[in-house]
């Protein structure tokens, strides 16, 4: 595996990082086709899996439904030193599969010590905040980024930022936090002065929707050529992106994937 430094927040993350959602939800997903939440043996051989190709980031949040509870039990047992991401803002509601928000300094507050605790862990790694889509207010009026940081001063948390879903909010978090999480691929590539800003300000940038949320891969085909590893060469040309984060329960896809990712990082280096 290869390694890229986080910015500025003296964190190095495996250049694939390992997205949780399918650990604990499977309701109101936009992956293409339905999948059943892995049982623990299968989601340990994942981890194992991940863990053996050198993954060290592993990304969930509260909104993926019981993704971090499973963790904080399944790391006990699981090989691999980890760094773990989550969020706060979303509100996932597992008797419907819709999501509410909150971003209240109350709510951010209780939200991170709950992770804390369902993770069975002192401290975050990073934690980011969830969007809704209107990211500026969420910054500027509603002042999380402001209540991450006061977190951050208090020890419980190493860095902060954003998954944000707008090019003007995505650049804002950048100015004001470690880490912003934007989405980039084939056929979307609006965020891209994002990226750039972030790398320009050693800001951290992870990659999500790399695939397009698994819709990538339904059009790829011999004339098209490798999807995956045309998809990594495109984000990688980016010298600002730390990690791409893909979802998968498919230990031989996380394999491929990883092996992928580190041809396109390191081509993209030279």
């Amino acid at each position: 595996m290869e390694f890229a430094k986080l910015g500025s927040t003296g964190l190095e993350v495996s250049v694939l990082g390992l997205g949780t959602v399918k650990f604990g939800r499977s309701l109101g997903v936009k992956y293409p086709a339905p999948y059943a939440i892995p049982g623990d043996r299968q989601l340990l051989n994942i981890l194992d899996c991940a863990a053996d190709v050198g993954i060290n980031l592993l990304d969930t949040a509260p909104a993926y439904g019981a993704s971090e509870e499973r963790l904080g039990q399944l790391l006990k047992r699981a090989s691999g030193q980890w760094l773990v991401s989550t969020k706060v803002g979303e509100i996932f509601d597992p008797r419907t599969g819709l999501s509410s928000y909150n971003f209240s300094p109350e709510f951010i507050r209780a939200s991170v010590e709950n992770s804390l605790r369902l993770l069975g862990l002192d401290h975050l790694d990073i934690v980011l905040l969830h969007s809704n889509g209107d990211d500026e207010d969420i910054i500027l009026k509603q002042g999380g980024l402001d209540s991450l940081a006061a977190l951050k001063q208090e020890g419980l948390i190493r860095a902060t930022g954003m998954s944000t879903k707008t090019v003007a909010g995505g650049i804002l978090a950048a100015s004001r936090s470690d880490v912003v999480m934007v989405t980039h691929n084939l056929d979307y590539r609006d965020e891209v002065a994002v990226i750039d800003y972030a790398g320009d300000r050693g800001v951290g940038v992870f990659i999500k929707k790399a695939l397009s949320s698994g819709n990538a891969l339904l059009g790829d085909n011999l004339a098209e050529g490798d999807i995956v590893q045309r998809s990594f060469d495109c984000i990688y040309q980016h010298q600002g992106v730390s990690s791409i984060v893909l979802g998968s329960i498919n230990p031989a896809h996380i394999v491929d994937n990883a092996k992928k990712a580190i041809a396109s990082y390191c081509n993209n280096q030279l």
